[in-house]
């Protein structure tokens, strides 16, 4: 039989480690969608998608009678084509509407998780480059050169 403290404390670790590694890619999430919205198209496109579930919302509430939550839900799920099952259009303007919102939905949806996935990549790439040695060799002669000019005249011949 399996010591039940070690199963608590392997858990609790596994848990730590996993909302680390989460609390991480949210970060890296919220900083590249910030970084995004300072691309006009971008942000055009990220209007468009607020409007989209806005709209979606909305219409929902008053057409299907549903609550705000359930409504926004149903336009994030619809969206993203994940298709629970727990909430369906029932009236005929509802399923119209969603012919057509998931139709402009997905495609928006795909195109700005796409931007922001490459844009984590690139921004984690970025960090990487910066870190290598040669990098860090660089700036501590440029920091070498703006102290003392001299010194920095003959490190120049060393090699790198």
């Amino acid at each position: 039989m399996k010591n039940p403290s070690f199963m608590k404390a392997s858990v609790l670790v596994l848990t730590l480690l996993v909302s680390a590694l989460f609390f991480t890619m949210l970060r890296s999430f919220v900083v590249t969608l910030r970084r995004l919205l300072a691309d006009p198209a971008f942000r055009a496109a990220f209007s468009m998608l607020v409007a989209l579930m806005t709209v979606g919302t909305l219409f929902y509430a008053v057409v299907e009678g549903w609550s705000l939550l359930d409504s926004l839900y149903f336009s994030v799920i619809a969206a993203a084509t994940v298709g629970f099952g727990d909430f369906a259009p029932q009236t005929d303007p509802g399923k119209a509407f969603t012919i057509v919102y998931v139709l402009i939905g997905v495609g928006l949806l795909v195109m700005i998780l796409s931007r922001i996935a490459t844009g984590m990549v690139e921004q984690r790439l970025q960090g990487q480059a910066n870190s290598t040695p040669r990098k860090r060799r660089l700036r501590a002669r440029r920091r070498r050169a703006e102290a003392d000019p001299a010194e920095a005249a003959n490190t120049e011949d060393e090699p790198g």
